[in-house]
């Protein structure tokens, strides 16, 4: 791990991302000590840094950073966070502001393959997501309502758990953004009152439509979501779920689904 550029496994108690969560994440994969999906975990790191007023990490600098923790790791998990660093008590942003950047490592534990292949069972969430659009799409470091909702069960059989907004509209999962097909058209929910932006929900997007296929944002009721011709979840680690069975509905093809597993592994 390495804190600032020096290895380090420990942060001063004063550091706001411990005592306000104010600051964000990445996670990514690293094969071969080369970033997945770089392009897009980029774009979103600067955006949620400007979100934030959280200066942003030289981008030559934060990639040698994550080439040294995964050294010898053929296949790594590498996760980048920045706090706005220690300040004086209070919630006010300091007046100079010196970040705390983290990098560390971990080898690769990966996921059952079946899961992409087969698809997987999920369920709702009972656990509401708070309206909030000035944090909306931010991975940032307040992340209790997802780990509320991960509480909610630990039967091995269910992947992932689907999240609404205190209006009851589909968000999200609790680690994964949400797709679904209805005539030949990919949709998924906006995120510009709650949810995390994810780097892979962006690449899906564009990749989508590389395809030529129309991709939009609406917002989602869940018995619309059990009449969707098919449906996935996302992540960068994961890559695409498709859903197979949910409430009692169950899905047996994804013929779109699987177009995009196919050219995002291309």
């Amino acid at each position: 791990m390495l804190i600032n550029g020096v290895l380090a496994d420990s942060l001063p108690a004063s550091d706001r991302g411990l005592a306000y969560g104010d600051g964000l994440y990445r996670t990514l994969e690293v094969l071969a000590g080369q970033p997945q999906r770089w392009r897009w975990q980029w774009q979103r790191l600067a955006a949620d840094c400007a979100a934030l007023r959280l200066p942003c990490p030289d981008e030559a600098l934060l990639l040698a950073e994550i080439a040294t923790v995964c050294a010898g790791l053929p296949r790594a998990v590498a996760k980048v966070v920045l706090t706005r660093g220690s300040g004086q008590r209070g919630y006010a942003i300091p007046a100079t502001v010196q970040p705390t950047r983290i990098v560390s490592a971990a080898a690769w534990a990966g996921y059952p393959p079946e899961r992409a292949a087969q698809g997987i069972t999920v369920r709702w969430c009972s656990t509401r997501l708070g309206l909030q659009p000035l944090l909306a799409g931010i991975k940032h470091l307040n992340r209790l309502e997802n780990v509320l909702a991960r509480s909610e069960w630990d039967d091995p059989a269910i992947a992932e758990g689907l999240m609404l907004d205190s209006d009851g509209t589909v968000v999200e999962g609790t680690m994964s953004n949400l797709f679904w097909v209805r005539d030949g058209q990919l949709y998924t929910p906006p995120l510009d009152r709650c949810g995390v932006s994810g780097a892979m929900r962006a690449c899906v997007i564009d990749t989508a439509r590389q395809l030529g296929v129309v991709v939009s944002e609406q917002r989602l009721q869940p018995a619309e979501l059990l009449a969707a011709d098919e449906a996935f979840v996302c992540n960068s680690l994961a890559g695409i779920w498709p859903l197979r069975q949910l409430d009692g509905h169950s899905w047996r093809v994804w013929p779109l689904t699987a177009r995009l597993q196919q050219a995002l592994a291309g």
